[in-house]
């Protein structure tokens, strides 16, 4: 059975249009209760959110659908998706809800959701709650209505969880740190989480309006922090997207690092202390060069599907515990359940103020291989598998790179956008073959 509303992470789309409409999210949180109450009388959820506008409306649509089907809810308010997680677990809760687009802009939304164990849940979960979406619903009478309270210490309970996850006997005092939580869900945690450790802390992207979540801040657009990095003359810049589970890091010189660097340096950091990292997991969108890099020190490396759901499922497959994205997706499963940009920052300080080394210094092992990655935007109806052009150019390009290089052409799943990506050893060559592709998907 095909999956119809969720996508790689949850359920996403533009605010007012199906599915991200009150009514839907209603019988949507309607059949998860229902689902839920399949194996547990009297369940409790979590929701949270992030700070766009319409978080409000969702938020009281998905509390009537759960408290419909007899499922009590606590509220958490704008926390990150991590922190959502998180409380899950810590809670005992049944399930964990995250009102959030990630790094989208404000005009879109959606739904995901954590298990009790504060993990993704399986696409098994998932059919059946699409499946549940299809029958009719079974309103809960007045004395069997769910009820729902709030929990007004989640952030502070979250920060504490992230601070335990940066070693004791360390500190990060002396560091001037630029935070930029992309005026998104971390806009009060994230400053918190770094000042209580020590460091001097600049603010940006943490004023938010309801309308700027992601608007040129965050990790989806780092250069306004590269700017403010340079500009107070800091020695790291954190950039946080609009949910506060990808990272990308800058450097006192200016310099850009994203997750694939990052990923490598957790393992190196790992390495260096002695503790034994039998493999790691990627995505076919990590850069060819870790991928030879990690080879060159004797660890199995393995490839998912695009999404920090899949690399979980493979890292728990293998009992092994760290894997990622370019993204800035990283997971440390000793430190925590998924993805969270926080904490993976704070591994990343870890290794630089255990070394007393900067990031390049850490990374210089590394180069990372060009890639050009390119979106074009699909049609209604248009079915690029059946591109007979793009699939000739396709095989043309990979003969040109002659295994010096990869080239991955995939469906998003959160946008209509097919996403065209060549790595190659030049730059010029990467970018060339791109466009050749994108032409062909235009044209064909």
């Amino acid at each position: 059975m095909a999956r119809t509303y969720f996508g790689t992470d949850g359920i996403r789309g533009t605010v007012g249009q199906p599915p991200i409409t009150p009514d839907f999210v209603l019988r949507l949180a309607h059949a998860v209760g229902r689902v839920l109450k399949r194996s547990e009388e009297r369940p409790t959820v979590l929701i949270g959110k992030d700070t766009r506008i319409s978080g409000y409306m969702l938020e009281s649509a998905l509390e009537s659908g759960f408290n419909s089907a007899g499922v009590d809810v606590v509220l958490l308010g704008p926390l990150p998706t991590p922190g959502v997680a998180y409380l899950t677990r810590a809670l005992r809760v049944s399930l964990g809800v995250v009102i959030s687009a990630s790094h989208n802009a404000y005009p879109d939304n959606g739904i995901k959701f954590f298990s009790a164990q504060g993990t993704k849940l399986p696409d098994e979960w998932e059919l059946a709650v699409e499946a549940a979406l299809q029958e009719v619903p079974v309103w809960a009478d007045s004395a069997t209505l769910g009820k729902a309270r709030r929990l007004d210490d989640a952030a502070g309970r979250y920060i504490e969880f992230c601070k335990s996850c940066f070693a004791n006997d360390l500190t990060l005092k002396g560091m001037r740190i630029v935070v930029d939580a992309a005026h998104g869900a971390a806009y009060q945690v994230a400053p918190k989480v770094f000042h209580e450790l020590g460091a001097e802390v600049i603010s940006i992207g943490c004023a938010p309006d309801g309308l700027n979540i992601n608007d040129r801040v965050g990790a989806t657009h780092p250069q306004a922090l590269v700017r403010a990095v340079k500009a107070h003359q800091a020695h790291l810049g954190v950039a946080l997207d609009g949910d506060a589970d990808r990272l990308q890091l800058v450097d006192a010189t200016g310099r850009l690092y994203n997750g694939d660097e990052l990923l490598y340096l957790m393992v190196a950091d790992r390495l260096a202390r002695g503790e034994k990292v039998p493999g790691v997991v990627g995505t076919l969108m990590t850069n060819m060069a870790v991928e030879l890099a990690f080879k060159a020190r004797g660890l199995e490396f393995c490839r998912t599907k695009v999404g920090d759901r899949y690399v979980l499922e493979e890292l728990e497959k293998r009992g092994w515990l760290l894997g990622g994205e370019g993204s800035g997706h990283l997971l440390a499963l000793d430190k925590h359940t998924t993805g969270d940009g926080l904490v993976s920052a704070l591994q990343v300080l870890q290794a630089m103020v255990r070394s007393g080394k900067s990031l390049s210094q850490l990374l210089q092992e590394v180069t990372l291989f060009p890639q050009t990655l390119l979106n074009v935007r699909l049609r209604p109806g248009q079915d690029w598998k059946a591109n007979a052009r793009l699939a000739s150019e396709t095989k043309a390009v990979e003969a040109e790179l002659a295994g010096a290089g990869r080239v991955l052409v995939r469906a998003s799943g959160t946008e209509p956008l097919l996403r065209i990506m060549v790595e190659a050893r030049e730059e010029a060559q990467s970018r060339r073959s791109a466009e050749r592709l994108v032409q062909a998907v235009q044209e064909g």
